[in-house]
């Protein structure tokens, strides 16, 4: 059974990033373009969420996250939680520590929001 461990995506240095190495409690931004709102570059992205958002965790290059072309994990992602469309930007998912979906939060889901999802699921 596929999990979301098995997926790898470009950090915006260009290095690979293997969702293997971040099973257990990690915060990780997958930015995309599908929303004309992300800077030209990855790396004017990367500086942009470091400054106005504070954003320290790994980031990966623009991906596209709907449509044919869709990158392979937006497709898992949306397939294990039964949703459609990424709507916007900010669209959160929580990964259990074997991989699975365990939801998919709206863009207006405050990160704080989510705590108590993500402490029920560290309890376990």
């Amino acid at each position: 059974m596929q999990t979301f461990y098995d997926f790898t995506e470009t950090e915006m240095s260009g290095q690979s990033i293997n969702f293997k190495d971040y099973q257990g409690l990690a915060i990780l931004g997958l930015p995309s373009n599908q929303f004309h709102q992300e800077l030209k570059t990855d790396e004017e992205t990367a500086e942009y969420c470091a400054v106005h958002y504070g954003v320290t965790f790994p980031m990966t290059r623009k991906i596209r996250v709907n449509g044919a072309d869709a990158d392979p994990l937006f497709t898992y992602l949306k397939e294990q939680t039964n949703s459609g469309r990424i709507s916007w930007n900010f669209t959160k998912f929580l990964i259990d520590r074997n991989g699975q979906v365990v939801k998919r939060y709206s863009p207006r889901t405050k990160p704080g929001e989510i705590l108590p999802d993500i402490l029920a699921e560290l309890k376990k």
